[in-house]
Order: structure tokens, then sequence, then C-alpha cells
């Protein structure tokens, strides 16, 4: 049997090739249009039992599939699997456009509104309705056959882009290495970055030490590297990553970026709507792109005095201290570690070594145990790399309610950066409640010489908030595929759970229990904590209008932006100038790496960050207002905002936690930029 037409449990991993791909998916998109067929053409009143359910249990079928060879295509890339993914994809995007254009299935779910007072449906089987008609809306259900093929079309031509995109972006990050041979240039690296870099050359054959674009050897090289030479270079070739200046013209993403915006604008104009900007709010919390521009700019306002501030403290320190008269985008991670390590009398490699990850782990664990009342136990389960782990999340009656892989260390097929995604999500069948699954992603560094990985504080903190998504994801209530976990959550909210848990890393109480020295076996000093949280906002005002940079450029460009016309760098200079207070040299082309808003979910949503940090710094200041691991808090926040999934409004949820909206002072507070306010 195709291992991936098996359902029965968890995924076969080790009998997945990319053989089977192609067949699997066939034969699910077959059956799918074949209950279509059937369920579109019944002649009898569409009710929830006879035609929402059918639907969602052959669609969950193809999406569980999909989604098992889309997560391998991330995390065990490989030209076969490369190959299967992208070939298959036009074919996937157009039977999930068909679906959604399909004029007798929207009129079978206004049916089951129509009628719905006739016969009782959930909470959640009303929001699942209601996001089932606008999502029919929103696929071109409402357009007339010419413009529907087109929008198909659209569809199509996106999803391969994306994909092109993201192949782009891992084949020249992959390309790139730098082979040291005098030990001298490296100097100020730590030791276990040394080792691996080592490690990576003797595996290939070459003496000295390989270094790499991956965040696991580049960050470090550009935070510690004393060679002003060695950081310019792993620089200048990070930031010209998939660029008209990088290694390879055929790795460009120059014309992907621009034909994925016109398609965007083409997308909202074929709906009716003024720019795609609009098109994506209309399923967030944000009600327009004006709103969300405003929000952004009222932020710029409040931090920018402080950015700037933070700025020319730098220049200053870097020219008195260190010797560089005129501080480039290379020095600025190099000085400001020197910087932070005068004024605080710590360094992030000092702090690392209390972090070994199975003491980090059981930490995070506990926090989560202790606030939610249940317990995560190690379990077996065949996984795609052997590094990867699998546990079992239980309730306080020892039943079993989750399972979650953890697949935490950087690889060369392995995408970059840090993400949850689903395996499996819960629902209510005829035989019990399907329980939900989900993947937990990092690229951390691995272990080296023996000794177990080391997190850096940053790592730290990346695992807590991912871990943040896994919780939204295995601790829902919600009975309705639909509406379960993350899934119908609006995206400008689905950052507060991992934001949210972000905040209990700079509690002592939760420190305390995490931290043991990798050769000493000591905990964590109260003294260097105390430093730490001193240090907490240093700079914080440079990194919030990093973050907004970001958020503007991606609402502008989906709102105000002409791809044909306008000219995307001059943008990018335009925002910056607008907001950032730090140089970026002429040949920075990183919004050609900007996988967030061209190879991931976030195109004219990328502010959510931002959004979501609001609520999570105020739902946060209710914990500081009862106790940090008051478990009678932790119930109500599992209970108000984790369990109940996508089922209503997210700020709905937020008020019925907090007992009123959000409010902008805990985040202002936490960032140390409270009397900006």
């Amino acid at each position: 049997m195709n291992p991936l037409l098996d359902f029965s449990s968890l995924p076969r991993f080790h009998a997945i090739t990319a053989a089977d791909i192609r067949p699997a998916v066939e034969r699910l998109i077959a059956e799918a249009n074949t209950t279509v067929e059937s369920i579109a053409t019944d002649a009898n009143a569409a009710t929830w039992l006879n035609f929402a359910t059918p639907l969602d249990d052959v669609t969950e079928r193809l999406s569980r599939a999909w989604g098992i060879v889309s997560h391998l295509n991330a995390v065990m890339n490989s030209p076969d699997l490369r190959e299967a993914y992208n070939g298959l994809l036009p074919t996937v995007s157009a039977f999930w456009t068909g679906l959604s254009q399909d004029e007798r299935l929207f009129a079978k779910y206004q049916q089951i509104r129509a009628s719905s007072g006739t016969f009782a449906l959930s909470a959640a089987q009303n929001k699942a309705l209601d996001n089932e008609i606008l999502q029919f809306r929103l696929g071109g259900a409402e357009l007339p056959p010419d413009k529907k093929m087109r929008f198909k079309e659209v569809q199509e031509a996106l999803s391969t882009l994306s994909a092109n995109f993201n192949d782009n972006l891992l084949d020249a990050t992959n390309a790139f290495s730098h082979t040291v041979s005098d030990e001298g240039q490296l100097c100020g690296l730590p030791e276990d970055v040394k080792a691996t870099a080592r490690e990576t050359a003797d595996k290939d054959g070459a003496s000295g030490w390989k270094l790499t674009l991956h965040q696991p050897c580049y960050g470090p090289v550009m935070q510690y590297a004393e060679h002003r030479p060695l950081r310019e270079r792993l620089y200048r070739a990070y930031v010209t990553r998939a660029s008209e200046l990088g290694a390879d013209p055929k790795w460009d993403n120059t014309d992907n970026v621009g034909q994925m915006l016109q398609l965007r604008a083409e997308e909202a104009a074929l709906l009716g709507y003024q720019n795609y900007a609009e098109v994506s709010l209309v399923t967030k919390m944000a009600e327009s792109p004006a709103e969300v521009i405003t929000f952004l700019e009222d932020m710029a306002t409040k931090s920018k005095p402080f950015a700037a501030q933070d700025w020319q403290a730098l220049c200053l320190f870097a020219k008195q201290d260190l010797g560089i008269a005129a501080l480039e985008a290379w020095d600025v991670a190099y000085a400001s570690e020197k910087l932070r390590a005068q004024r605080y009398a710590f360094s992030d490699e000092e702090v690392k070594q209390y972090f070994p990850e199975p003491r980090v782990l059981e930490g995070l664990f506990r926090v989560i145990q202790t606030l939610y009342g249940i317990r995560i136990a190690p379990a077996s389960a065949e996984t795609w790399h052997p590094s990867v782990r699998f546990y079992n999340l239980y309730d306080g009656r020892g039943e079993l309610i989750g399972q979650f892989y953890l697949d935490l260390y950087a690889r060369e097929a392995k995408r970059g950066g840090a993400w949850m995604d689903d395996a499996i999500n819960r629902r209510r069948k005829v035989g019990g409640v399907q329980h939900p699954v989900c993947y937990l992603t990092c690229n951390f560094a691995a272990p080296v010489g023996g000794k177990p990985a080391l997190l850096t504080f940053d790592d730290v903190v990346t695992l807590f908030h991912e871990f943040g998504h896994g919780l939204h994801q295995l601790l829902t209530e919600v009975d309705e595929l639909a509406v379960s976990g993350i899934s119908g959550v609006e995206w400008d909210a689905v950052e507060l759970p991992s934001q949210f848990m972000e905040n209990f890393c700079w509690e002592w109480e939760v420190l305390k229990h995490m931290t043991q020295h990798v050769d000493t076996g000591a905990p964590l000093p109260r003294a260097l904590f105390n430093k730490m949280l001193a240090a907490k906002n240093f700079q914080a005002g440079m990194q919030c209008v990093r973050q907004l940079e970001f958020g503007l450029l991606d609402i502008t460009l989906h709102a105000k932006f002409n791809a044909a016309s306008d000219d995307l760098l001059a943008l990018v200079n335009q925002i910056r100038a607008q907001v950032a207070v730090a140089k970026f040299p002429e040949f920075n082309r990183s919004i050609l790496a900007f996988g967030h808003i061209f190879g991931g979910g976030y195109a004219a949503g990328y502010y959510s960050y931002k959004w979501a940090e609001v609520l999570s710094a105020d739902a946060f200041s209710m914990f500081e207002e009862t106790g940090v691991l008051n478990p009678e808090t932790g119930a109500r926040f599992r209970e108000e905002v984790l369990a109940r999934g996508g089922s209503r409004p997210a700020l709905a949820s937020f008020v019925a936690f907090r007992g009123r909206k959000p409010s902008i002072d805990a985040l202002l507070r936490h960032s140390g930029m409270a009397r900006a306010a």
C-alpha cells in the first residue's frame, strides 16, 4: 500500500519515497472529485451531516498527504522530492481553486446557513460555516466563467512562483561556502562554531574551517568574528543571496517577486478589491490597509527616538572603543555584542554555556505542565531524520490529547528559520476524537565534540515561541476541523500564543529550573540573570523599528506598489529612510530573500508580529498580576484562548481571558519605551 494513503495512524516516514507522491496525490484528488460530484448533485437538502462532513472527510485526506509531502520538501529537500513536489503543485493548487469556485458547493453552504434556524449548529459549526462562505467568495465562486478561469491560472502560477522562490533561496544559501585556512581570521568565534566549521571542512576532504550562510554559522560570525573582512565577505554573500548580485543568476528571485506582486494585484482586481492588501485583511483582525499603516507608523513614532539613541550610542562606541570610524552593516552585530558586554559585563557566548538543550527542554516542559495541568512524555514514532524526536501530551486524567515531532537542528537539506505546522488536526469522528499532531521545527546548531547542543538565549526564546504555536494546535478542544487549533484563527492573532510564551524566558522562577553549565553543571547565577534582565531592552528601539520596517514594506508592497512600473529597490530605500536608523549598503538585496511574504503565508500580514505582540504582552501582564506560573490563570488562558482555536473571533477570546480589550501599555513597558506613550 502506498504509505501516503495510509491514514490509520501517524505518517510512515520510513516508507515514503518520491515515487509514492504522484500516484497518491492523483488518487486522492480523484476520490475527492468523485465525492464532490456526489454531494454537489444530491437532491436532498444540504445538512452538516450529509454535506459538510463528507466534504471535510475527503479533503482532509488530501490535506494530510500533501502536508506530509510539503513538510518533507522543507526539512529533507532532495532533487527527487523537489521534482515531485514542484511537479504536482499546479495540480494541487488547481484542485483547491476549483473547489473554492464550485458554485454548487457554495450554494449548498448557503443553503445550510439559510436553514440553520431549523436545526441546531454548534458555535464551532456556525463559525466554520461563516468562514467557508467567505472563502468561497475570496476563492472566486461568484466570478463569471472567464474570470474564474483566469483566477485559477493566477492561483496556480502563484503557487509555482512561491515554490521557485523558496528553492532559489535554499540553493543559493547552500551553494556558498568560504574556507578559512588561517585560524587567526577566526579570532573571537565560539569554540563550538569553530569545531563545527572544522568538521564541515573535514567532511568535504578539505583542510581548514568551512563557513556557510546557515544561521548556526553565519550568526556567530557576524556577532563575534574580529576579522572585519571576514564579516564583510559573509554579509555580502548573505544579503545578495538569490539576487542578480549573487553567485549564480539562475537563483535570482527578482522575476519571481515581480511576478508574484503583479499576480496578487490581479487576483485582487478579479475579486473586486483595490489591492491585494484588502484581500489579505478580509480574514484578519485589522479592518483596512490604512489601519495597519497607521498602527505601524504610530509604533514607529513612539519607538524611533529610542532607536536613534541606540544607533548614536553604538556608533560612538564603535569609533571610540573599536576603532571603527564608520559603522557598516557587517559591523552592527559585532559592535552591538561588544557594547552589550561592556555595559552589562556578560556576553551571549557566556550565557549559552548555561543552556544545554536537554536542560532547556526540561524547563520548557515544566512551564507547560505547571500552567496547563498536562504531562509531556517521550514516545516512539517513525521520523524523517535520526535527530528528530517525538512526544505525547496527556491531560490530568492521563488521557492522550496530542503528539508532536521536534526537529531542532540545521541541515543543508532543510529550509532555514523556525516554524510549527500541523500533521493531523483535531476533529470529532464517528469513532471518537482524532487527536492533533504537529511538527515543531527549528534550525539550531547541532551537538558537536561529544557535548549536548548549546542554545543561545535567542534560541531559547525561539523554542518557547514555536511551542506557543504548538500548544495552540495541540490544546484545542474544538471538534470541527475548519476551526480546530490554529485553523480559522485570524492571521494577525495567530502569533498571540507564541509571543506570549516568549515572556516566560525572562522570569527567574522559570530560568532557574532550565539552566546547567555544560562543563560544571552549575545553574545560571542569579547575578548573571540580573545582568541579562538589565540588558533585556538593549537596543529595543533598533529592534522594534527593524520589525516595523518589514511590516511597512510588506503592507506598502501589497497596497500601493505597482510591480509593472514602480522600482522595488526604490521603495525599500524609501521605507528604510522613513523608519530605520541603521545604514544599509546599496548592494543589499534582502528583499529577494523575504521568505515570510514571498515563500510563506505572511503577504500583507507581516505586521501581525507587532499587532499580536500588543495582545501577547497584555495577556502576559495578567500573569504578572496573579503569579507567573499561576495554574489558575494558566487554566483560564488555556480555556479562553488555546482551547477555543478559531471557533470564535480572536478579539472575543482575548476579552474573555483578559476581561477587557487589549492595551498597548504592557508592550511599551516590556520594551522599555513606556515613557514615549
